[in-house]
């Protein structure tokens, strides 16, 4: 009896399943696809700063160096408060020959700057600190968001001009999008290895202030694939 159920039951489901599909199958489409791209100059860029304590007899502390730092930084417009945050603290034991144990702290920072000319002098005046251990950490955009939304946006009137295109010469008409796909890939932060890639000439060590020249250039892409109902 069971059997005889789902007989009927298959029986009268499937020419509802099959008129469906064949339903879609009878609607003319056209795809295409889109991809629209740009390059923005990143304005987040971050610098992480190491201070160690020095290794010597006169060995200036952690608290010396970051104060001299956090002055440098106000001198040239920087609000520390906002813009400079610790990432990391740590204390080494070292021990030395008829010595006994000494702890050595350092501390590592990032520090957010808006432009290339900034960071420049952010540079030159940490190793006048005698703070080598600075290297650009990575590169953002603040208004990504926007940005890609605007493209795909544009990405989708660009598939839209194809499909008017393709279907023009057959006497066509392209009318409503019955599927959108998107294919973008998200924008992620460049990360860089710990040494500064300022995109920066190689300038005489007496040059007074470094050069006005930016970061690389972020691109950012938008990719979308549009399927048009077509109609004669």
């Amino acid at each position: 009896m069971k059997n005889v159920f789902l007989l009927l039951t298959l029986f009268v489901l499937a020419p509802t399943v099959f008129s469906q599909s064949k339903n879609f199958l009878d609607v003319p489409y056209l795809e295409t696809s889109a991809r629209v791209d740009t390059l923005v100059a990143p304005d987040k860029i971050y610098l992480s700063i190491t201070i160690q304590e020095k290794d010597s007899k006169g060995r200036k502390s952690v608290e010396e160096q970051e104060n001299k730092m956090a002055k440098s930084l106000t001198d040239l417009g920087i609000d520390v408060d906002k813009q400079l945050t610790i990432k990391n603290l740590a204390s080494n034991y070292k021990k030395y020959f008829l010595r006994s144990k000494e702890v050595l702290k350092s501390k590592q920072y990032s520090l957010l700057v808006h432009d290339g000319l900034t960071a420049g002098k952010v540079m030159a005046a940490l190793e006048d600190l005698g703070i080598a251990n600075t290297y650009l950490e990575k590169t953002e955009y603040s208004k990504m968001d926007e940005l890609e939304l605007e493209l795909k946006s544009r990405a989708v009137k660009k598939a839209k001009k194809k499909a008017d295109a393709l279907t023009e010469p057959l006497g066509q008409t392209v009318g409503v999008a019955i599927h959108i796909a998107d294919h973008s890939q998200p924008y992620y932060p460049r990360y860089n290895q710990p040494r500064m890639e300022m995109a920066m000439a190689k300038m005489d060590m007496a040059e007074p202030e470094p050069l006005d020249i930016g970061f690389e250039m972020i691109r950012v892409e938008a990719t979308i694939n549009v399927k048009f109902a077509l109609s004669n």
